[in-house]
C-alpha cells in the first residue's frame, strides 16, 4: 500500500499555490498593459520587416490600423487564459491516454503490464479534476470573458456585418456554441464515467477473483477504447484545431493524441520508478521498465512521423490558406517550433534505441521527463500562435500555469494512488506479470 508522503504532498501543494502566485503576478502585469504600450508592442513586432499573420482571421474583414490594433489587444490579453488552456488540455489528454493504454492492456490480454495497471488507474483519476478546469475555460469563452476561439464571435456569421466570414458561416453547423457546450460535457462526463467504472470493476475483481468480472472489465475496456477513439479526435478539433478555424488537417487528431500518449507513457514510467525506489512496488523490475521504454521510444517515433507527414504534405502542396499555419510559427516561434524536434525526436532516437539503455532506471526516467517537457512545448506551439500571435513569452503566466496545474495533477494522482491496492490480485494474468522476463 502506498502512503502519500508529507514531503511529496507539501511539494505538490507548493507547486499548486506557488504557481498560482506567479500566475497572479503575471495576470496583474498583463492587464495593466494600456493601449499606448500595446501600440509600442505592435511596432516592435513589425521592426524586423516580418508581417506574417498567425491566425487566418487576420486576412478577413477590415485591414486598417484600427482593426490590427484590436487584434493585437485581444491577443495580448489572451495570454493568461491561453497559458492555462495549454497545460489543462495537455494533462487532460495525458490522463485520457493513460486510461486508453490501460484499456488496451485488458483488451489485448497483456500479461507483462498488470503490475502497473494501478499506476495507470491513478493517473486516469485526474480526468474529473482536469475536466472541471476545461469546463471553466469553456464557460469563460462562451460567455465572451475569454477570446481564445475566434469563431464564437457571432458577428462573423452575420452576412450583413462587415466582419462576415463566409468560411465560418459554412462551418457553423459544427462550430456553434450550444453544440460546442454539449460536446465538452460529453468529453468530461464520459471520461469521468469510464475511469470510475473501470476502477470500480478492477476493485471488484480483486474481491471476487471471478472470470465473469474479468470479462466485464474487458467489455468496458472495449467500450472506453471506442469512446476515446471518437472523442479524442473531436476534442482535438474543439480545443486545439478550432483556435484557427480556417485551417484544418486530417492528420491533426492523430498528431495531438500521440503527443499525449507519449506523455502518458512518460508519466507511467516516472510514477512506476518512484514506487520501485521507495520499496512499495518491488515487483516492478528491469523487464517492465524495458517494455515501457519501448513504448516511450515507439510513441516518440510515431509522433515524429505524424509531425513530418503533416508538415511535408502542406509544404509540398504550398496552398496559401494552409501554409499560413506554418509561416506564422516560422516567423514568430522559431525558438520553440523546430527546436522541439530535438527533445521529442532526436534525443529519444539517440538515447532510447539501445535495448540495454531501456533497463537503466536513471536514463529512462530522465528521458521520460525530457519527453514530457518536449510535448508541453508541442502543445504550446499548438495553442499560442492562434491565440496570442507574435506577443508570446515564457514568463510568470506560462510558468505559473504550468506549475499550478502540474501541482494539482501531482496531488490528485498520488492521492488516488494512496487509496488503491497497488497489486491487482484478482487479475488472472498477475502471475505472468510477476514472472515476466523479456527474452532478448
Amino acid at each position: 500500500m502506498y502512503t502519500f508522503s508529507p514531503k511529496l504532498r507539501s511539494l505538490s501543494l507548493f507547486l499548486l499555490f506557488g504557481g498560482m502566485v506567479l500566475f497572479g503576478i503575471g495576470y496583474f502585469i498583463n492587464h495593466s498593459i494600456g493601449n499606448e504600450k500595446i501600440m509600442q508592442m505592435m511596432k516592435a513586432s513589425q521592426k524586423s520587416g516580418i508581417n506574417v499573420p498567425t491566425h487566418s482571421s487576420e486576412l478577413v474583414g477590415p485591414q486598417d490600423e484600427n482593426a490590427h490594433f484590436e487584434t493585437a489587444k485581444r491577443q495580448i490579453h489572451n495570454k493568461p487564459l491561453a497559458a492555462v488552456h495549454t497545460i489543462a488540455v495537455f494533462l487532460f489528454g495525458i490522463s485520457a491516454c493513460a486510461l486508453f493504454f490501460y484499456s488496451i492492456q485488458h483488451v489485448a490480454h497483456a500479461g507483462w503490464s498488470i503490475i502497473i495497471t494501478r499506476v495507470m488507474e491513478a493517473i486516469a483519476s485526474y480526468l474529473p479534476v482536469g475536466g472541471v478546469i476545461l469546463l471553466i475555460i469553456m464557460f469563460l469563452n462562451v460567455t465572451h470573458v475569454g477570446h481564445l476561439f475566434h469563431w464564437m464571435d457571432s458577428s462573423l456569421t452575420d452576412p450583413n456585418n462587415p466582419n462576415f466570414d463566409v468560411i465560418l458561416f459554412e462551418k457553423k453547423k459544427f462550430l456553434n456554441i450550444p453544440f460546442y457546450v454539449v460536446r465538452n460535457l460529453i468529453y468530461v462526463f464520459g471520461t469521468s464515467f469510464f475511469v470510475w467504472k473501470l476502477k470500480s470493476l478492477s476493485r471488484k475483481l480483486d474481491k471476487t477473483k471471478e472470470i465473469k468480472d474479468y470479462k466485464n472489465l474487458y467489455n468496458w475496456s472495449v467500450g472506453y477504447i471506442v469512446f476515446f477513439g471518437f472523442c479524442s479526435a473531436a476534442w482535438a478539433w474543439d480545443w486545439l484545431m478550432s483556435i484557427d478555424p480556417h485551417w484544418y488537417s486530417t492528420m491533426y487528431v492523430w498528431y495531438a493524441m500521440v503527443s499525449c500518449l507519449s506523455g502518458a507513457v512518460a508519466v507511467i514510467i516516472l510514477v512506476s520508478v518512484y514506487l520501485k525506489k521507495i520499496g512499495v512496488l518491488p515487483q516492478f523490475n528491469d523487464n517492465h521498465l524495458h517494455d515501457l521504454g519501448k513504448f516511450l521510444f515507439a510513441t516518440s517515433m510515431l509522433w515524429t512521423y505524424t509531425w513530418f507527414a503533416q508538415f511535408m504534405l502542406y509544404w509540398y502542396a504550398n496552398i496559401p490558406e494552409e501554409v499560413n499555419y506554418f509561416f506564422g510559427r516560422f516567423a514568430y516561434y522559431a525558438p520553440t517550433f523546430l527546436p522541439m524536434l530535438i527533445v521529442n525526436f532526436l534525443l529519444p532516437l539517440l538515447v532510447m534505441v539501445s535495448s540495454g539503455i531501456k533497463r537503466n532506471y536513471k536514463v529512462v526516467s530522465l528521458m521520460a521527463g525530457i519527453v514530457l517537457l518536449g510535448h508541453w512545448i508541442d502543445y504550446f506551439n499548438m495553442v499560442m500562435p492562434g491565440t496570442v500571435g507574435p506577443f508570446w513569452s515564457i514568463g510568470f503566466l506560462e510558468i505559473g500555469a504550468l506549475l499550478s496545474v502540474t501541482g494539482l495533477f501531482m496531488f490528485t494522482v498520488l492521492t488516488a494512488l494512496s487509496k488503491l491496492k497497488l497489486i491487482p490480485e484478482g487479475n488472472p494474468f498477475l502471475h505472468e506479470s510477476k514472472i515476466y522476463e523479456y527474452p532478448f
